[in-house]
């Protein structure tokens, strides 16, 4: 009896592409066929899971919802009995915390099959990397920088400049979400910057930005906090190339702190085919797989097999060996249920806080007060 698995994936190339051609290598191999439906970046990343888990078999999920879906038991843990060398390998591939970004209570439910983080993107033409903070906003006042601030990337960048000024944001509940005085420099940094970029950035996302960025009389030179998209890396994806690095250092640890992102594979426990999904998501997340169709499908891997290979980084412009450091020490975000609501939610509060200018500590002492309630969720 013939299997065909529904899986859910977003509509990037990165997140289409590499899915229908390891998909089609999966079906050549056992016969099994993975049919791939895909969604926006926007609902990639609010879009209920539950909902999702009961109309999909494989579903690529963001490592903040694991509280969330934890709770609701709508995803199946992928540690299964009899394939623990399987994981230790996978984990101990894992590009940054990639791998235990998708651990939570004790259980596994997901594998990462992409790796990303906030990095740096440049057009290599008009512009050279900015090493500190205080170099690209000279470009700033030039009016060559971009920043992607729709919701929650607003968020992201609050994150990674706290982290990379020495103070990284809390993750488990343990106090405030940052220290009164310490968020405040931060958001302070923040609106300097944001003061200074064209205020369409406001309803941008990364692809967004990336999109305007590469077209060749775009005036974005340089974005300093960005997720890394390896396509527009790639010489033709897009007419201008634009190119990846570490963040500017603000602080005094090096590109360090970023706020990770990336995604995982997870299977749904309404599916109908569990074991089939599972055994699907040990193969896409699997070395082999990742350094060959899933990298050459357009993917950004979450292996360092893949993050290592000399073909991998001569197609993409050395994306990887120059995102490396940046996200080897990123940071991980809460992940509690109650945390989704709260990213939007604080994510809200930055915008209209750099909007209306609003005082820095009013504004940061609403983030504490909208992450204490986000762990009173019933």
């Amino acid at each position: 009896m013939s299997i065909t698995l529904k899986g859910m994936t977003w509509s990037h190339p990165r997140g289409y592409d590499p899915m229908i051609a390891c998909s089609r290598l999966w079906r050549e191999r056992t016969g099994v066929t993975v049919e791939w439906d895909k969604r926006s970046l926007q609902d990639f990343e609010t879009y209920p899971v539950e909902e999702l888990a009961r109309a999909y078999d494989l579903i690529v999920i963001d490592h903040p919802h694991v509280g969330q879906i934890t709770k609701e038991k709508c995803l199946a843990p992928l540690d299964v009995e009899g394939r623990a060398a399987e994981r230790k390998a996978l984990a101990d591939a894992s590009v940054g915390r990639s791998y235990p970004s998708y651990t939570w209570q004790g259980r596994q439910w997901a594998f990462p099959i992409d790796a990303a983080t906030q990095v740096q993107a440049w057009r290599p033409d008009r512009t050279e990397r900015a090493d500190s903070w205080s170099e690209m906003l000279a470009m700033a006042r030039q009016g060559k920088v971009a920043l992607p601030m729709r919701p929650p990337h607003s968020l992201m960048s609050f994150y990674t400049l706290s982290a990379n000024l020495g103070h990284a944001c809390c993750s488990d509940g343990i106090g405030q979400l940052i220290a009164p005085d310490a968020g405040t420099d931060a958001f302070e940094r923040l609106r300097e910057l944001t003061d200074l970029i064209d205020p369409a950035c406001f309803s941008m996302d990364p692809i967004a930005v990336l999109e305007a960025m590469s077209h060749p009389g775009s005036g974005f030179a340089c974005v300093p906090l960005i997720y890394g998209y390896v396509s527009y890396s790639m010489p033709g994806f897009r007419p201008s190339l634009v190119k990846f690095g570490d963040i500017p250092v603000a602080g005094k640890i090096g590109p360090a702190g970023s706020a990770l992102g990336g995604t995982g594979i997870a299977v749904s426990a309404f599916s109908r085919s569990i074991d089939a999904a599972i055994d699907f998501a040990y193969f896409v997340a699997s070395g082999e797989v990742q350094r060959g169709p899933y990298a050459a499908g357009g993917g950004q891997p979450g292996h360092t097999a893949a993050w290592d290979d000399d073909g991998v980084n001569a197609v993409t412009s050395d994306f990887y060996r120059a995102t490396r450091k940046t996200l080897e020490t990123a940071w991980v975000r809460p992940r509690h249920d109650g945390y989704m609501a709260f990213q939007q939610a604080a994510s809200d509060r930055i915008n209209n806080g750099l909007m209306r200018k609003d005082a820095a500590r009013k504004v940061v002492d609403d983030l504490n007060r909208l992450f204490a309630a986000s762990f009173a969720v019933a």
